[in-house]
């Protein structure tokens, strides 16, 4: 009996030694929650980086939730399309910097109008948002849209019902481009919409216009390619009418300024005549407090693979991957945090 217990023994010894190889290699859990407009990316990017022992948990709640989660500190990161003041970072204990960079695109449902067909200027999508142009064969809007024909069918804007930082960039290009509305409205990820229905998320507004004829929503472009939504041109600052395409996109990221503080550059009305007018960065949030320096390690890896490895998966989905000067200065920034006089990078 005695000798069977000490084979047994034996034989539980050798199967944790060959387990605890494993064990050591288990991939590192990162989790994080916000903004929608990111996502499509993010999931991407979390596939691409198993390979990299680092496992992503995101979740796509928009960007109020994920700034409240990484208040919390409830999650490892927050995300948000808006970025946070000077004064917001500081008293939530946050470091703020962009991950990639993306278009928000109108989407329409109108009987018989094929993609990229209808033309649209700023301040025309401020007054169907305002309730002041209802129906799709508006004068003003079939003036600008010759050759094209737009039933007497009802205009149904379709907006974000949770706060949103895709709402905070698409209200602040109307607040730019329309007086009224920076004096109705003005721009924030949650405002007083004219007219219209809410649905949650990039992909509810997604999946409210496509359900819905007549509608029309505002989302980031990779979720109108996704879900196989008609996008309309825009007239840009410099008055030539664009389509959504990279080309476009990475016109108006040319023109970023990245000095400001908290890396917040603005894309919103770009100059250029072939530039896309609603193009922005979307930002991470980390805590400068961090208590465990191996989940606050495992994040800024993951960050780093993106930068380095996940370029081609962000311009696969239509992201502008952010310049290389921007990836050093963001990763310069990390040496600034610290656990217990530790920095957390490099690792």
């Amino acid at each position: 009996m005695i000798q069977r217990r000490i084979a047994l023994a034996s034989l539980a010894t050798l199967a944790a030694g060959r387990f605890l190889p494993a064990l050591a290699q288990a991939p590192a859990q990162v989790t994080g929650a916000g903004a929608s407009f990111p996502n499509p990316v993010y999931q991407r990017w979390g596939e691409g980086a198993k390979a990299a022992g680092i496992e992503l948990n995101y979740q796509s709640v928009g960007s109020g939730a994920g700034i409240n989660q990484i208040r919390n500190r409830t999650v490892d990161f927050g995300a948000s399309d808006a970025p946070l003041t000077q004064q917001q970072l500081t008293e939530g204990n946050l470091m703020q910097f962009p991950s990639v960079m993306g278009a928000v695109v109108a989407i329409v449902n109108i009987p018989g109008v094929a993609e990229d067909q209808l033309r649209l200027t700023g301040e025309l999508l401020a007054d169907i948002y305002l309730g002041k142009v209802s129906k799709w064969n508006d004068p003003r809007i079939v003036e600008m849209n010759a050759g094209v024909t737009l039933p007497n069918l009802a205009i149904a804007p379709v907006y974000r019902a949770d706060a949103s930082g895709t709402s905070f960039v698409f209200t602040s290009y109307l607040a730019a481009v329309s007086e009224e509305w920076k004096s109705k409205v003005g721009a924030g990820t949650s405002v007083r919409w004219g007219t219209g229905a809410g649905a949650r998320g990039n992909e509810g507004v997604a999946g409210t216009v496509r359900n819905t004829r007549g509608g029309i929503g505002y989302v980031e472009n990779a979720y109108a390619s996704t879900n196989k939504l008609a996008t309309a041109q825009l007239r840009n600052k410099a008055g030539q009418y664009v389509k959504p395409t990279m080309e476009t996109f990475q016109a108006a990221a040319s023109n970023a300024d990245w000095t400001v503080p908290g890396f917040a550059a603005s894309l919103v009305d770009q100059q250029g005549a072939n530039s896309w007018p609603i193009v922005s960065p979307t930002f991470i949030l980390l805590p400068t407090n961090p208590t465990d320096i191996a989940r606050t390690r495992a994040v800024l890896r993951f960050f780093d693979w993106a930068y380095k490895n996940g370029g081609e998966l962000a311009r696969s989905l239509e992201y502008i991957p952010l310049p290389e000067n921007v990836q050093n200065a963001v990763r310069a920034a990390w040496a600034g945090i610290k656990v217990n006089g530790q920095a957390a990078w490099p690792v």
